[in-house]
């Protein structure tokens, strides 16, 4: 089929690709002429595992271009996906769709022959009416338009295999004919044993902030439940994993630490209140308000953490932070709580240095006032305090006996709860993670601390060093600030 994919970000650049990936004769456009170039010419924008290789391949098959014409568009399209952002309203909580407008305010006058518009953006329930009435008064007469939604689940660091292999899809149609036109769009998935729901476009909508918002809020209770460890000295790892057995509940998503971020769930969950709140619904999503506050107030805490574990006071210490992007196996620092917490650390006096592998030049556009590293040595330097704040394989890989001999202090905030944590401390670590307990006594009969780390360093050494981990050589230097 002939599809149009309208805006060129992480979600329509992948969904261009994958779909002429499985055969269709796709036109990507986006109003940013160099991200057309970039992609033309098989440069991602960003970074995302396994996109690449998929976008080379669909510019060589000949079944992808790009363009900035939504003119050419029209002419082109069967179908026309539309995949432009919808950020928070500035000074509202409301979704700001002036991107969605303006893709049918432009492509509608120019259609010529039936076709199907169908929104993958997260959209606030009832847009795909009030579009589909816009739609019907800007094209030409006698030009019938189909306007349908198809929200997207894909999660960034795995968005081309949640493309080519979903784990569902939905679509939200008013006739039978969309219907059929979807199901012909996504014939290999459903060949595959893809299940495919088709609703009404309200439901279809609502899928998805539903879906987000109930995300947020099994992430917030285990970061309330956090709150309540420190305060009951308990350990909120154990008790997540106690709750993950119970099949009604289970084990994802339960992982207390920093809290979420990103493009995506925190101006989602805002949306869908404020869209609540004008259908006279508020009160029904009003613990949407309370999940936002859980979130934000872990960059908080772990502020207030690191400033306590410095004696107080933060200035002119130095202080590194593993990690720049709001999750690991992406570029994307849109709302990272990482980056939240290193410029507040920042603004408290400390002298703050990032490393991320693959975020840190957007970090340091984002936040100019931090030293932003690709070089995990660099940032390591002398630190006072590490805060390990985004889970990238390469941090859990880190060999802490070496990395020791490159800080100043051995001093860790596992802000994510994902290191091993007897492994740092046997190492020479203090650790400290949100909703976790300060390490209990030994009993009498235990084997020595220092046989402890003997054993420790033996069994790394016997595994030999990652892949993915800093090389050795990298961390054998010299003590560092007296040790």
């Amino acid at each position: 089929m002939r599809l149009t994919v309208i805006g060129t970000g992480y979600l329509g650049a992948v969904h261009a690709a994958c779909m002429a990936d499985i055969g269709h004769d796709v036109l990507g456009v986006d109003v940013d002429a160099a991200k057309v170039a970039d992609l033309a010419e098989g440069r991602p924008p960003f970074y995302e595992p396994g996109f690449e290789d998929v976008l080379t391949r669909a510019l060589d098959s000949g079944r992808l271009r790009f363009t900035t014409d939504l003119r050419e568009a029209a002419a082109h399209g069967e179908v026309h996906f539309i995949c432009v952002g919808t950020p928070q309203q500035a000074g509202s909580r409301a979704a700001d769709l002036r991107y969605v407008d303006a893709v049918v305010d432009g492509l509608a006058p120019h259609l010529s022959a039936p076709c199907l518009v169908v929104g993958k953006s997260t959209v606030p329930v009832g847009t795909t009416a009030r579009l589909a009435a816009r739609v019907a008064h800007l094209a030409p007469p006698g030009v019938r338009v189909d306007v349908a939604w198809n929200p997207e689940f894909l999660r960034e660091g795995f968005a081309v295999d949640d493309t080519l292999r979903p784990d569902r899809i939905v679509v939200g149609v008013t006739g039978g004919e969309a219907d059929e036109t979807l199901r012909r769009v996504y014939a290999p998935m459903l060949a595959a044993g893809v299940p495919y729901i088709d609703t009404d476009p309200n439901t279809a909508e609502l899928v998805k902030v539903a879906a987000n918002s109930f995300l947020a809020t099994k992430i917030s209770f285990i970061n309330a439940m956090a709150e309540v460890c420190d305060a009951a000295d308990a350990d909120v790892v154990t008790l997540a994993d106690a709750l993950g057995h119970d099949t009604r509940i289970g084990r994802q998503f339960l992982n207390a630490g920093l809290g979420f971020g990103g493009g995506c769930l925190p101006k989602d969950i805002r949306a869908f209140s404020a869209r609540a709140q004008e259908l006279g619904a508020g009160p029904a999503v009003a613990f949407l308000d309370e999940v936002d506050a859980i979130n934000q107030r872990q960059r908080t805490r772990t502020v207030e953490l690191a400033r306590r574990l410095l004696g107080g006071d933060l200035t002119d210490r130095r202080v590194t932070v593993l990690g720049a992007t709001f999750k690991p196996d992406s570029d994307d620092v849109r709302d990272s709580p990482a980056l939240a917490v290193a410029a507040e650390l920042q603004r408290q006096g400390a002298q703050v240095r990032v490393h991320d592998p693959e975020g840190a030049a957007k970090a340091g556009l984002a936040h100019p006032q931090l030293r932003c590293s690709a070089d995990l040595l660099t940032a390591c330097q002398g630190a006072e305090l590490v805060l390990h704040l985004t889970e990238w394989g390469l941090y859990r890989t880190l060999d802490p006996v070496k990395l020791a001999r490159v800080v100043r202090t051995p001093l860790l905030v596992d802000g994510r709860n994902a290191l091993p944590h007897d492994v740092w401390r046997a190492a020479g670590w203090t650790v400290k993670g949100l909703g976790r307990p300060a390490p209990r006594p030994e009993p009498r009969s235990a084997a020595p601390t220092t046989e402890t780390l003997r054993t420790v360093i033996a069994s790394m050494a016997a595994a030999g060093p990652d892949a993915s981990a800093v090389p050795a050589s990298a961390l054998h230097v010299g003590p560092v600030g007296g040790r």
